[in-house]
């Protein structure tokens, strides 16, 4: 299985059987798979959203939103319960407009699942942890 590090964006080659052990980078170190969201902008997503096999759930949110103020902690809990699965990562959509654009982001909280960077699905609005987990396991 092939992830990007969300640190340095350099591929790492990880054997499926090992995915839940905590993997790192052979480059920098840094954890591949934490269990908890990454944050990605307009320069690095498609480094490490491409070059990882893994499904990718991303977050389209904004600071001022208070719908994705509240599904954060939700967020958070899903990428801990699908830690070696799924990778979760959260974009800001004020800061990062042109994934905004690209991915035709009109309302916001919403979640893309993308698979080696191709859009599988993808789902708008506040959800609890549980509806989080559901709907990225089926996708």
């Amino acid at each position: 299985m092939l992830i990007a590090c969300p640190q340095c964006t350099s591929t790492n080659r990880v054997p499926d059987d090992r995915l839940g052990d905590d993997p790192v980078c052979g480059r920098c170190g840094a954890d591949l798979l934490a269990g908890e969201p990454i944050a990605l902008a307009d320069a690095d997503f498609d480094a490490v959203v491409g070059k990882t096999e893994l499904p990718v759930v991303v977050d389209f949110w904004a600071a001022w939103c208070g719908p994705c103020r509240m599904m954060a902690p939700q967020f958070a809990q899903a990428a801990k319960q699908l830690k070696g699965r799924v990778v979760f990562a959260k974009v800001d959509s004020d800061a990062n407009p042109k994934l905004s654009s690209r991915f035709g982001i009109r309302s916001i909280p919403t979640m893309v699942m993308l698979r080696s960077g191709a859009e599988l699905c993808r789902m708008s609005g506040a959800l609890q942890a549980g509806q989080i987990v559901s709907w990225a396991t089926k996708g």
